[in-house]
């Protein structure tokens, strides 16, 4: 008796398993680098606008290896009673002048006479002196909350005028393929559903052929006995 043996699936079920192994690892990769931008603009831009913290990049290597060059530091306003031996500030060099530099204090100076007030001596991680002269209060502008390397040349070059066309353009692509990456998620999920579903029907209809094929090889065999 002849039989028709239908072709399996599993060739074609081993392609689609493979194609969805790196479509994920695909996926997982953009997702990685997604947050890891997200998470920098957060720390660069999100909570110094929260906390009224001001970033500023380190251009020199007197901070090194705490702070190399390029590294952004997130200054946050502190009460100049609150400054300990230890703590990094980042202090005007001349008092109102853009200018400013971010050292260590290693010394802080009483006042002597009540018409005085405290002042620090500052030096870089990097150098073997002290700063030339005490810092005094009104030139502190703040204390490092926190560090982000590499992420200070980016800042300088998108500093100004361009800060205010720049990072929006930025925030709104990340959230366009942050929005495509999840529908092409749903959809490659709806797909993955429609295609088990068809090879879950595919699988039924060889077995309803197979046990046909088993009853007609019963009969058959029953038949042959008969005429016996």
């Amino acid at each position: 008796m002849t039989t028709m043996t239908l072709p399996r699936t599993g060739s074609a079920k081993g392609a689609h398993r493979k194609r969805g192994v790196l479509h994920y690892i695909r996926v997982g990769l953009s997702f990685g680098l997604l947050a890891l931008v997200l998470l920098v603009g957060v720390l660069v831009i999100a909570l110094p606008m929260l906390t009224k913290s001001t970033p500023y990049t380190v251009l020199t290597g007197s901070m090194t290896p705490s702070y190399p060059a390029g590294t952004l530091v997130i200054v946050k306003p502190a009460d100049v009673r609150q400054i300990r031996i230890g703590d990094v500030i980042t202090y005007q060099i001349e008092s109102d002048k853009p200018a400013v530099v971010t050292h260590r204090v290693i010394q802080i100076v009483e006042p002597t006479t009540p018409s005085d007030s405290v002042s620090f001596i500052t030096k870089g991680d990097a150098n073997s002196l002290p700063d030339a002269a005490p810092v005094k209060p009104v030139q502190v502008r703040g204390v490092v909350w926190y560090a982000v390397p590499y992420i200070g040349w980016v800042n300088n070059a998108i500093n100004g005028d361009a800060r205010s066309v720049i990072v929006p353009i930025v925030a709104g692509g990340l959230f366009l393929y942050a929005g495509y990456m999840g529908m092409s998620t749903i959809v490659d999920r709806r797909r993955k559903a429609r295609a088990a579903a068809a090879a879950a029907e595919a699988d039924l209809y060889h077995e309803q052929i197979g046990e046909r094929g088993e009853m007609d090889d019963a009969f058959h065999d029953v038949l042959v006995a008969g005429r016996h």
